[in-house]
């Protein structure tokens, strides 16, 4: 078998992109290698054989970021990779968000696109050249995957849009968007930023699918060398019979689409459902039931689909709102007492009971992978029980879509999180969706603000999160507020917007059409606005401001600056100082920097304060004249060893305990004693001497 290596290279975004084919893997479908400075990231997508009764398209898409790619050993016990990183899941959800709407309608083959970073030079992020890779390596396979696709994350630094930031430019900027698409369209948006105005994120989606459009063309190259015949597939027609007796329940699906209530609504639709079944199903043979009991079934979904969109475009939303309607809102602020802060929020049939709990640095997520180290004094954790939507399953651990959803609602959020030296706790959200119909991600944006409020945390701004959805037929289309559970499964777009009142903070966006103009994305950001500010003003009236003082139930502070060079005698040989004061006065003690910001952490206030002004008292430098009351350390036969500070001692020579001669130190001081001195020499290697015979003189 003879494999050709082929190689494509372009200038994208002022930086150079290479891609190739046919060096390693070479029995996967389709495999490339995608490079970017040293970063280089490798994909491989491969279609299982077909296997009938699947009624679902079973796409996996997997990434990893192996630490060697970085030069880097894993840390833990056993020195491997153990299951993925957050930012691996993202990564995946950026990249199947991407791909699987552009699969054929009806395509029920297993897919499976893997990616890795085999090199990552601390510059060029890997995230995204995956998803380049796995577009690439989708485009020259034979899996009838038929778009050539594009993906580019777009920074804003200094008032200026910049594509491909590198990791220096990303700690500049005020905007990190990551947009996915093809020649025709953007496909998918995930985005953080610092308030931006929407005019500049439409900017930025404009420059991000303008460089799309450059990476399609070098992936068309590819391609076009090396490229694969594609393996042909036609969709399964359904039977027109049975459609047509279907539709004649139109009138009826109506009916149960116009039901008040989430359940009440998909009661009705099943007891429909049931019903049609069992009519036309009726003295069909037994052998072709379960085939004819499955197409009927089909054709009705189908139809109260496509019954539901044209309700919508006709004016009428399934609950009877208009289409910029918000639904109810109501906030309980302090819902659970021993929280530090906590509300239940709750936006018509979604609701999700938010906390806020602050702790100390020793709290901090340590992040470890292939960039640099680093801790996270903020994180929102979020979680989608089976209840919330009366359902059961298995319960495990959270999720691609919970880790996803939660780090949405932790970016919208980030961006009023107060300064650490401002204030210093590390704050755990935690949403719980105890209810859902559409957009829990968003209600856990105005829980999460909410409880941080009443927390006492002083957010610079308050934010909210609005989903927009779109039903387009046609040249006909309606932009939907507040959307719910089923104009999300039926729309063409889920748009999630948060901010505050002065701009965005964070955007995620899936798109299941082609051609979305920048006038609809327009339209659709204004409306999202107007949502945004009212949803804020229901909010406001809950809880207006930030509450002036922390909980009770919080850690307490204080915070001190020490001299840098007693940075190391706080510490202490081994950490042997810091742990006995922390034992002593039952806190946590965090040095922040190299520059001596120190900052004391417990329960107690008195004991927080007690052990600041400890550590104030032993990096205090002694200077000659400076008068103390210490403690006798010891005895010696020249003199007296003298605490005058925490772990700071001084000698008084038996000359200096008393006016005249002194024939025993113990005949003055024993250990144990408190007695006033005074620094009389502090020598060049620190060694103090000190005096009770001066402060004799000076009370006399």
């Amino acid at each position: 078998m003879t494999f050709n290596h082929v190689r494509v290279e372009g200038q994208i975004g002022g930086k150079t992109i290479t891609i190739e084919t046919g060096h390693i893997a070479r029995q996967a479908h389709g495999s490339v290698m995608v490079t970017l400075g040293e970063t280089e990231v490798f994909s491989a997508a491969v279609m299982g054989p077909n296997k009938a009764g699947l009624d679902f398209f079973p796409l996996t898409v997997d990434y990893r970021e192996q630490t060697q790619a970085a030069g880097k050993i894993p840390g833990g016990f056993f020195k491997r990779e153990g299951r993925p990183t957050t930012k691996e899941i993202l990564t995946m959800r950026l990249t199947d968000r991407s791909i699987r709407p552009m699969f054929p309608k009806g395509f029920r083959r297993e897919t499976q696109v893997q990616s890795r970073a085999f090199g990552y030079d601390g510059q060029n992020n890997a995230d995204v050249l995956s998803m380049v890779a796995a577009f690439s390596a989708l485009a020259i396979s034979n899996i009838p995957f038929h778009f050539d696709m594009g993906a580019v994350r777009v920074g804003y630094v200094d008032g200026q849009l910049i594509a491909f930031p590198t990791e220096e430019q990303r700690a500049q900027s005020d905007l990190d968007l990551i947009v996915a698409g093809t020649d025709d369209a953007i496909c998918m948006v995930e985005s953080s930023a610092k308030q931006l105005p929407e005019e500049t994120m439409l900017d930025a989606l404009e420059l991000g699918h303008a460089t799309i459009r450059e990476i399609t063309a070098l992936i068309g190259e590819l391609k076009q060398k090396a490229g694969k015949q594609k393996e042909e597939f036609t969709p399964i027609e359904g039977d027109a019979s049975i459609a047509a007796a279907v539709a004649g329940y139109r009138d009826r699906i109506v009916a149960a689409l116009k039901t008040e209530g989430k359940k009440a609504t998909e009661n009705a639709q099943d007891e429909l459902k049931e019903t049609v079944v069992a009519e036309l199903t009726a003295g069909v043979a037994e052998a072709d039931l379960e085939d004819y009991t499955k197409a009927v079934k089909g054709a009705y979904s189908s139809l109260s689909a496509k019954v539901e969109r044209e309700l919508i475009v006709a004016g009428r939303r399934s609950d009877g709102r208009a289409a910029d309607e918000i639904r109810a809102i109501s906030v309980t602020p302090d819902f659970i007492k021993r929280n530090h802060g906590s509300v239940l929020f709750t936006r018509g049939e979604t609701q999700a009971l938010a906390s806020t709990t602050l702790g100390t640095p020793e709290d901090e997520m340590i992040i470890d992978g292939i960039d640099e180290e680093y801790r996270k004094p903020f994180y929102l954790h979020y979680s989608f029980p089976s209840y919330s939507v009366g359902e059961t399953r298995r319960i495990m651990g959270p999720g691609r879509r919970e880790i996803g959803h939660g780090m949405l609602a932790e970016r919208a959020l980030e961006a009023v999180v107060p300064d650490k030296l401002k204030f210093p706790y590390t704050i755990r959200i935690v949403s719980e969706i105890t209810e859902s119909n559409g957009s829990s991600s968003m209600a856990s944006v105005c829980g999460g603000c909410l409880s941080m409020m009443l927390a006492g945390v002083p957010i610079s701004q308050p934010v909210a999160g609005i989903a927009m959805g779109l039903i387009k037929e046609g040249d006909d289309y309606v932009i939907l507020s507040d959307i719910q559970g089923s104009e999300d499964h039926y729309g063409d777009m889920d748009f999630k917007v948060a901010g505050t009142g002065l701009g965005i903070t964070a955007l995620q966006m899936d798109i299941k059409i082609q051609g979305l103009s920048r006038q609809i994305l327009e339209e659709a950001m204004a409306q999202a606005k107007e949502g945004r500010k009212y949803i804020l003003r229901k909010m406001l009236e809950a809880v207006p401001a930030p509450r002036p003082e922390i909980s009770p139930l919080a850690p307490t502070f204080a915070s001190i600056k020490i001299p840098a060079d007693k940075i190391g005698f706080l510490i202490g040989p081994g950490g042997k100082n810091i742990r006995g004061m922390q034992d002593e006065y039952k806190v946590r003690i965090a040095i922040l920097d190299e520059e001596g910001n120190v900052q004391v952490f417990g329960t107690n206030g008195d004991k927080v304060r007690a052990c600041r002004d400890a550590i104030s008292g032993m990096c205090e430098t002694p200077e000659i004249g400076s008068r103390y009351t210490g403690t006798v350390k010891a005895t010696r036969d020249f003199g007296a060893f003298i605490e005058i500070l925490p772990g700071v001692e001084g000698m008084c020579h038996i000359s200096e305990l008393a006016e005249g001669f002194v024939d025993k130190v113990e005949d003055i001081v024993k250990p144990g004693d408190e007695i006033e001195v005074v620094v009389i020499n502090v020598d060049d290697r620190g060694k103090i001497k000190l005096s009770h015979k001066a402060t004799l003189a000076s009370a006399s």
